[in-house]
């Protein structure tokens, strides 16, 4: 399999394009079940999660067409109401289909889903889609759900992005008024959002803890750009915290990640919005440890956890970092601990990190998405060469990573490992 090969030491300078954001385009690719007229999504990067999502949706019936950077999407019927294990094991967003499957199908067999390896539980999917009248049981590793929907109020007794998407999916085709509180905010949803109302459904509430939907029969095709990749942004502006480089961040938006910039800014990192993007000059940046706690939006999302974690791995002093989301989500921090960070952990949700002067290269492991990701951040302050593997991982969430931190200047290179 691949792995990273990087030498650091290298302060990333240039500039590179933000695509469109892989948490908004996969639910968008989702919603085309929901209408038998074509979705075009512009600005679309071929992620590998966004290739499992294009076989899962062919699998249902749905015609793609690829045109650079341009997807059209048609499903003018579903001519299967079961997304297969052997598709949905490589990635968790694709358990979304049940939504748009139960209210336009009234039936859906949904396998169980993979994606990464992080505590998440699917209760909320299940009591939300039973209040709204569907029959669900689990089966051989199978969701199989059936029963014809109706409008109700719904009280998810915990804030999740997939389960928002889920009922707001299921919603927008079912007769009646449905209501869902304790919604996710996250600027992903808003987008969702914005397509289907594009699409012609009628909701109400966007980007707050409450959605109103009222169900219509049919809904349309729209065309839509996607919000740029928020997670990505934070990613490439802590590398270059890290580095103390200067790096424009093509078609990027700070105003979906304002906590975050503020705490970049604490560290004098200058962030400039300009009307094509986002400047980063961390030349003068001084990392210094500060408490940071991940939660829903718009406090720091969950995502930007593990990078935010290898950035206080060289910045001075002390910290604790806590994420409020998931269990398991610190799998990254003992391959940091191989590199020579100072990392505790406190408890599942909090580790303590001590900040030291310096990281040595070494042979780590992905674990997950942007636990990998942290890895590489370490691997560009690192003396000597570090060598990530498992990148597969890393490739669900970064089109060729490797690609823009070359065009920054960094030493990396993707290599094939035959591994034991």
């Amino acid at each position: 399999m691949f792995e990273f090969q990087i030498k650091g030491g290298v302060c990333l300078q240039g500039s590179v394009d933000i695509k469109g954001a892989k948490n908004a385009v996969l639910p968008l690719m989702i919603c085309t079940l929901l209408t038998s007229e074509p979705i075009t999504l512009h600005n679309v990067t071929m992620l590998s999660d966004v290739h499992v999502l294009t076989e899962v949706l062919r699998h249902l019936g749905t015609v793609i067409n690829f045109d650079g950077d341009t997807m059209t999407l048609e499903t003018k019927e579903i001519v299967s109401t079961e997304a297969p294990y052997e598709l949905l094991s490589k990635m968790r967003a694709a358990f979304w289909v049940l939504g748009p499957l139960l209210a336009r199908e009234h039936k859906a067999r949904v396998s169980l889903p993979g994606g990464c390896t992080l505590g998440r539980k699917l209760d909320i999917y299940f009591d939300s889609l039973q209040a709204m009248g569907a029959k669900i049981d689990i089966e051989h590793g199978y969701v199989v759900a059936s029963g014809q929907l109706h409008g109700t109020e719904l009280f998810p007794h915990r804030i999740t992005v997939g389960g928002t998407m889920t009922m707001l999916m299921a919603a927008v085709l079912t007769p009646g008024v449905t209501v869902i509180h304790n919604a996710a905010m996250e600027p992903e949803v808003s987008d969702v959002v914005d397509l289907l109302t594009d699409m012609g459904a009628k909701i109400e509430g966007k980007g707050t803890h409450t959605l109103r939907i009222e169900g219509v029969e049919v809904l349309h095709g729209a065309e839509h750009t996607p919000i740029p990749d928020r997670i990505e942004t934070g990613t490439l502006i802590c590398g270059t915290a890290m580095t103390h480089g200067t790096v424009m961040l093509n078609g990027a938006r700070l105003d979906l990640m304002e906590q975050f910039a503020h705490i970049l800014k604490q560290n004098d990192v200058i962030l400039e919005q300009r009307t094509d993007g986002v400047f980063v000059d961390a030349k003068n940046a001084h990392l210094r440890g500060r408490d940071i706690t991940m939660s829903e939006y718009p406090a720091v999302a969950t995502d930007d956890q593990p990078c935010l974690v290898a950035m206080s791995c060289v910045a001075k002093g002390d910290c604790v970092i806590t994420d409020t989301v998931y269990d398991n989500r610190f799998m990254h921090v003992p391959e940091l601990i191989r590199m020579g960070a100072q990392i505790d952990t406190v408890n599942s949700h909090s580790v303590h990190i001590h900040g030291v002067d310096k990281l040595s290269g070494a042979i780590v492991t992905a674990s997950d998405l942007r636990g990998g990701a942290a890895l590489v951040l370490a691997g560009l302050v690192a003396e000597g060469e570090t060598c990530v593997q498992r990148v597969y991982h890393i490739d669900r969430g970064y089109y060729q990573l490797e690609e823009k931190l070359s065009a920054l200047g960094v030493q990396i290179q993707r290599v094939w490992k035959d591994y034991p």
